[in-house]
């Protein structure tokens, strides 16, 4: 080749350090800077080798026709963001975000809030336990004289005729009985995750979807980021070669990311159907602390693996489908809130695939088999980020992605070895926000938004993710089709979570048997026990 001779000007590593300031680089884009041949013969030859297409998302159909009539069951933290991507926020949230002195400068968001997409919903119903929080949801849903219903039972609201689909933001011992008596009573359903609370009621409820009609959607909102849909393409081109490592974590050191969230003062015995509440977890007198901080109980919450680690999990399953692990291992402990909390706030997890291959570049047969490691802290927020570790380069993910390409690779040791690539500078950068303007608010959101969970960004303008991933819900209720966060996505995101909350609880090792879709290894008394039967 002839790519050795010395380059008048501008030199290699300044030619490539140029790829993580422009948006989109499949090593470098054509710009003022790189005007010789030379590096036009660089910027080709990695464009050649790499061959990688920026995604642009799936179609989804028009939002036309009679308002979808929407059931809001349950309106704390989670609720009120997900009526907000539906166009219904609260009065509080409007004039809390224009009277924000800690906002950053060219703060978007109230601005992105108006002028996001009509999604031609009308929220029919709210259900909350709480007085409180049921009265702030019917304001919200205030539009054209038109007011929401205010429900203590979710069951009442399920015999209304006047609900069509119901958005389900409850704790979550509550996510699967509310679930398939939704599907029973014919409406569709879009649930928070982690999809269920224990193992049997998650068979109950892929029985119930998979026996319905209606269109059931899970909330990994990250399925709509455009750096994960660019990455699908990086994976199907085989960019990585052989993955035998993912390394994802959770890094938040805030009271909001320990679920140490605020207690209302209104709430009483009088104010909340503490009954209602507690479902089918232990009978036990109202504890505000339970009610509002129920992510730290295991009576109601599937602690980091059912809030956290399902999103990383989730983000790697859409890129690879690998699906289930074969044996989960975990370990952790109660290290940085000693709060009377039950969930571990220290924890990590290794799942195994030993099967696992998507392709690579050795010899065929070498390659085989990866390890998937969760790892979390709530006492640190330093960003170790999102790894795919291939033996050719490796993927750091999120909001943005780079690709390095790795010192030893077989695919591009005859580019590193003519100086075309560098293995300490990325080869390919995608980088969505670099035509908008981020604004971030306090730890916990950066966390959200570095893991491409808050929004993405359509044509340069940012969007709420969470709005994109309902409108796909909505438009398979309208025109057909299917969603990217379906029941077997669902299932296998809340099958894996639970062998890890298993395998934490019981210091064993849970193993998954293929053929008969059940856990092995530990004893159903012992399930029972851990009240995950």
């Amino acid at each position: 080749m002839e790519h050795k001779q010395d380059n008048k000007g501008i030199g290699r590593r300044d030619i490539l350090k140029g790829l993580a300031a422009l948006p989109v680089l499949g090593a470098f884009l054509a710009s003022a800077g790189f005007k010789s041949a030379y590096d036009k013969r660089i910027r080709n030859s990695i464009l050649e080798e790499l061959n990688i297409k920026a995604a642009t998302p799936p179609p989804t159909g028009p939002m036309a026709g009679p308002p979808v009539n929407i059931g809001l069951i349950g309106f704390g933290i989670r609720g009120e963001q997900l009526a907000r991507a539906l166009g219904f926020a609260t009065p509080q949230w409007i004039e809390k975000i224009k009277t924000d002195t800690l906002a950053p400068p060219h703060d978007t968001r109230l601005q992105d809030y108006f002028e996001q997409e009509n999604l031609n919903v009308r929220i029919a119903g709210i259900c909350d336990v709480f007085d409180t929080n049921r009265e702030t949801g019917i304001v919200a849903s205030e539009r054209n004289g038109h007011k929401a219903k205010g429900y203590r039972d979710y069951r009442e609201m399920l015999d209304s005729p006047d609900i069509d689909a119901v958005v389900i933001a409850t704790p979550d011992h509550w996510h699967a009985p509310m679930a398939i008596d939704a599907l029973a009573a014919g409406k569709h359903v879009y649930v928070e995750k982690c999809m269920t609370h224990k193992l049997g009621e998650t068979y109950a409820l892929n029985e119930a979807v998979r026996n319905s009609e209606a269109v059931f959607q899970v909330g990994h909102q990250h399925r709509q980021t455009q750096s994960f849909l660019t990455a699908q393409d990086i994976i199907r081109k085989n960019v990585l070669g052989h993955i035998a490592l993912i390394q994802t974590n959770t890094n938040r050191n805030d009271d909001m990311g320990a679920w140490q969230y605020d207690i209302h003062p209104d709430a009483n015995p009088r104010t909340v159907d503490w009954d209602a509440f507690l479902g089918n977890a232990p009978r036990i007198p109202f504890n505000a602390e339970h009610l509002f901080r129920w992510r730290k109980y295991w009576a109601y919450g599937t602690g980091l693996a059912g809030d956290l680690l399902t999103h990383d999990f989730d983000r790697i399953n859409c890129l690879l489908n690998m699906g289930i692990p074969s044996a989960v291992m975990a370990s952790g402990g109660i290290y940085t809130h000693r709060d009377n909390r039950e969930v571990p706030d220290v924890f990590q997890v290794v799942m195994e695939y030993p099967d696992f291959f998507v392709g690579g570049s050795k010899a065929e047969g070498k390659e085989k088999g990866m390890t998937f490691l969760y790892s979390a802290s709530l006492g640190n927020q330093y960003d170790r980020g999102t790894l795919l570790m291939g033996h050719d380069a490796t993927m750091q993910l999120g909001q943005s992605l780079m690709v390095y390409a790795d010192p030893m690779s077989t695919r591009y040791l005859p580019m590193i070895e003519e100086g075309i690539i560098q293995p300490d500078v990325p080869i390919y950068a995608y980088d969505p926000r670099a035509e908008g303007v981020d604004a971030v608010t306090g730890a916990t959101a950066k966390y959200f938004a570095n893991k491409g969970l808050m929004y993405t960004y359509r044509d340069g303008k940012r969007v709420d993710a969470t709005l994109l991933h309902m409108r796909e819900w909505l438009s398979a209720i309208r025109n057909g089709g299917k969603v990217s966060a379906g029941i077997q996505e669902g299932f296998e995101e809340a099958i894996s979570a639970h062998m890890a909350t298993i395998s934490y609880r019981t210091g064993k090792r849970v193993e998954w048997d293929a053929g008969t879709q059940r856990i092995k290894g530990i004893e159903d008394s012992l399930l029972e026990e851990i009240g995950m039967a």
